[in-house]
Order: structure tokens, then sequence, then C-alpha cells
């Protein structure tokens, strides 16, 4: 009994000891990032968190004129990373109009960021024939959903008037509820 302990004992630290390449340790829960300036020349370990602040994504509208979130400091930013082929994406766009329509005149902006391949066309093609007009814009190489660590769509990020992640939200939602609104109010007067 004793020399089965003991072999088991040596062979898992044999095994510890070859698996005990030295990693970074994960970034706690909602602790801040590192700021990242050049999002060009490096590649994230760890999708953005609550509490992080938001990497600087740069996305075209239809026209191909360049939004930068950077350049949206002092609004509260709604990104909601979507695609037409997916369900649940084209399933909360309808309350995704009554918000932006609720949150007009408002430090408000939101950036409904298609990852479809098809592109500018592809949208084009959802947004007449479902009559919904969002302000859409374009993520067909995915350098957007790969910046932010997206897993699937819908991905939504609430990013303060200061650019800091205040929620990830994964799937689908009924954004005209009245709680949206208020969280949305709350964050404005931040």
């Amino acid at each position: 009994m004793s020399r089965i302990f003991w072999m088991t004992i040596l062979i898992a630290a044999a095994i510890a000891c070859g698996c005990s390449k030295k990693e970074e340790a994960p970034a706690e829960v909602g602790a801040p990032q590192p700021v990242i300036r050049d999002t060009q020349s490096i590649t994230l370990k760890v999708a953005p968190m609550e509490g992080a602040l938001a990497p600087d994504l740069s996305v075209p509208d239809f026209s191909g004129k360049e939004v930068r979130l950077s350049d949206l400091r002092g609004k509260v930013v709604l990104l909601n990373f979507w695609a037409t082929w997916c369900p649940p994406c084209r399933e909360e766009m309808p309350s995704m109009v009554k918000l932006n329509n609720a949150m007009a005149g408002k430090p408000f902006q939101m950036l409904a960021v298609s990852i479809d391949e098809g592109g500018k066309k592809a949208v084009e093609t959802f947004a007449a024939k479902s009559g919904i007009k969002l302000p859409f814009y374009l993520d067909s190489d995915g350098k957007g959903s790969r910046l932010y660590g997206t897993t699937g769509v819908p991905e939504t990020f609430i990013i303060d008037k200061k650019g800091v992640i205040l929620k990830k939200i994964i799937g689908g939602l009924d954004w005209s509820h009245p709680d949206v609104a208020r969280f949305l109010d709350e964050a404005m007067k931040q």
C-alpha cells in the first residue's frame, strides 16, 4: 500500500513538472486592464471585461466614413456585434430601434456593428426587408470582433462616457425594457 502511494506521488510530481510552464495569471474579474494604445501590433489574450477601458475600435458606416470609439468620449455607447443570419440578433433589432429613438438628443450613441462577410450589401438587404433603421457599421474583416474577443452574436458592450466597459451582454435582450433606459440614463449622469 505504501509503495503504491509513493509511486502515485512520484508520477503526479513528474507530470506536474512537465506542465509547469509559467503562464501569466488570469486577470481578476472586473480588474482594470492596461491601457492599450497600439491595437494594430498586439493580440489580446483576454477579452475586455467590465471595468476595463474599451479597446479603441474603428468601423466604417455605409458611406465608408470611419467612426472611432475614442471620438465618442463624453457619450454612453451601446456597441452591438450582430449578423443578419443570426435569429436572436434579428429578434432584438426592433427593441434596439425603440431604445435608439428614446435616447435621441441625449449623450448616447448606438453602434450596431455587423460581422456579415457580405458586408454592406447583406446589411442593406436585411434593413430593406425588415424596415429596421439603425446606425449600422461594418466589421466584415472581423477585426473589431477579434479586438473585443466576441465568441458569437449578439454580443453587446455598454461603454461609459470615459470609455470604460460598464456591461457586457451575451445574447439577445429586450432593449426597450424600462430598466435598460434607466441604466443608460444613470450612466449618462456619471
